[in-house]
């Protein structure tokens, strides 16, 4: 799953965090900043790390894109 910076940035602005708050409270790796300034995938360990540290849900950090693919 890919973060959605957009809504990841509302939700530190929401509660006065700035990214290098986040990382050293959900002791995450620089590198994985990189990655959520770009929107790419990172693991679900360091997603449910961000959401614990910012009491949020996955939906709230992830764009979920519905599944349209039809199986047959």
């Amino acid at each position: 799953m890919a973060i959605s910076y957009n809504k990841l940035w509302k939700l530190l602005i929401d509660r006065k965090m700035s990214k290098a708050d986040l990382r050293r409270a959900a002791g995450i790796a620089p590198n994985t900043m990189t990655k959520l300034n770009r929107d790419e995938e990172v693991t679900l360990e360091t997603l449910g790390k961000i959401c614990w540290v910012l009491g949020a849900n996955i939906g709230d950090i992830v764009d979920i894109v519905p599944d349209t693919s039809q199986g047959e």
